[in-house]
């Protein structure tokens, strides 16, 4: 598997964030969608290898891959927010997240690039989104020419396999 990796440190990302107003995101596409996630909860991004199935798993669930020595989880977006399954194509990556101390990978369509958004650009999601949807957003990034979801992905995350961080180990 090839890899990508985010090596800045966390406390370099924090600061950054509470001084000056700004975000790093990582942002992707899923369908015809563009969302990003805060950097600081990537590790890193890889291409889609061979993924074990588990079976008695949800659909989104797709199975767990071996990352040096380390297996992880593995949701598909687009099932988990249940759009249309795709093709697995060059630009599928799979985007390695780590969130309450445990490590799980979310298969996108396409990683495009990551930005650095005044918080000033975020715009809280609008009170007339509602259901699942809602519950996962953090807010609108409003770019020049296009509008970024962002994403909670610590909350899609954890209520892909259970409220309890706990239940994360149960896929492993």
């Amino acid at each position: 598997m090839s890899t990508a990796t985010f090596e800045t440190p966390s406390r370099e990302l924090k600061r950054d964030s509470n001084a000056e107003g700004t975000l790093q995101l990582v942002s992707f596409q899923l369908a015809e969608e563009e969302y990003g996630i805060e950097i600081n909860k990537v590790r890193e991004i890889i291409l889609v290898g061979e993924i074990t199935q588990v079976p008695q798993t949800p659909a989104y669930v797709k199975g767990l891959i071996n990352l040096r020595s380390t297996v992880i989880p593995v949701v598909d977006l687009r099932l988990r927010f249940q759009l249309s399954e795709a093709s697995v194509t060059d630009d599928t990556r799979i985007v390695v997240i780590n969130i309450g101390g445990k490590t799980i990978g979310i298969i996108v369509d396409a990683v495009n690039e990551v930005l650095r958004v005044s918080k000033n650009q975020i715009a809280p999601p609008p009170p007339t989104v509602a259901g699942l949807g809602h519950d996962y957003l953090v807010g609108l990034v409003k770019l020049k020419e296009r509008l970024l979801i962002l994403l909670d992905i610590e909350k899609i995350l954890v209520e892909s396999v259970g409220p309890d961080p706990e239940s994360l180990s149960a896929l492993i």
